[in-house]
């Protein structure tokens, strides 16, 4: 063989026993789904562990967060599975950004376009009409109740404070009708001041000395004067008397 076809030959030879210099090939879906954590997912579908599944296939994905199988599995199990709308919504959308030439890709949009009906449904799940307007209703009428108790209170407070102001000689007024405990009434015992029988603080006077004075005990002192501290009186304010 003549010299130059030797050369030829032998570069020929070693072209093909010495590797390339490109890069290794990119790993393709096959080997997302040879990942430990996917294949331990797709075991626990088979054995119909579905929490335990997602747990894998979310741990696939701390792996390698480029996982479209890794997606579409979580999309799968958050839609049939383990129902979160939101969740399947995400990791669909996830898996298509990832493989947008997928050959599933429409069945995919349907999936997200049925996952967001059903979230909108859970969502603005609301009660009927007639429902919604009984307690309406009902909140209005408590509303009404408390403001007019309000109001009551509210006159009487300023009453009271015009009473026991220092000078001041005109009876107590009356507080706002109580519930008898009994009967749930209003009809509530007189009270001192609706009796006409009132004091007026002197000059070194105790509430002690005057409930002696008064023939009551010192705690109905207290009752027919609500909001009144009988530790602080002073000279010239006026006080309810109870009957003794």
């Amino acid at each position: 063989m003549p010299f130059w076809l030797r050369i030829i030959a032998l570069i020929f030879v070693v072209s093909l026993t010495v590797p390339g210099n490109g890069c290794s090939p990119v790993p393709g879906r096959s080997e997302e789904e040879k990942e430990p954590h996917f294949v331990q997912g797709q075991s626990r579908v088979n054995s119909l562990d579905y929490p335990g599944a997602v747990e894998a296939f979310e741990e696939s994905l701390e792996v390698n967060p480029r996982s479209a199988a890794a997606h579409f599995e979580l999309g799968w199990l958050y839609e049939q599975k383990v129902p979160d709308p939101a969740a399947a919504i995400f990791h669909y959308q996830r898996y298509l950004k990832l493989n947008p030439n997928a050959d599933n890709a429409a069945l995919i949009k349907q999936h997200i376009e049925a996952c967001r009906q059903q979230l909108a449904a859970d969502v603005l799940a609301l009660p009927s009409a007639s429902t919604s307007q009984q307690q309406l209703e009902k909140l209005v009428e408590q509303n009404r109740r408390l403001q007019d108790e309000l109001n009551r209170w509210q006159a009487y407070a300023a009453q009271l404070a015009k009473t026991n102001a220092p000078g001041a000689a005109v009876p107590g007024p009356n507080p706002p009708p109580q519930k008898n405990a009994t009967t749930g009434t209003g009809n509530a015992r007189p009270t001192a001041a609706a009796q006409g029988q009132t004091h007026k603080v002197g000059s070194g006077e105790t509430a002690a000395g005057i409930a002696r004075k008064a023939n009551v005990k010192l705690s109905a002192l207290q009752a027919a004067n609500p909001g009144v501290d009988l530790g602080k009186l002073r000279v010239g304010q006026v006080l309810n008397l109870p009957s003794p």
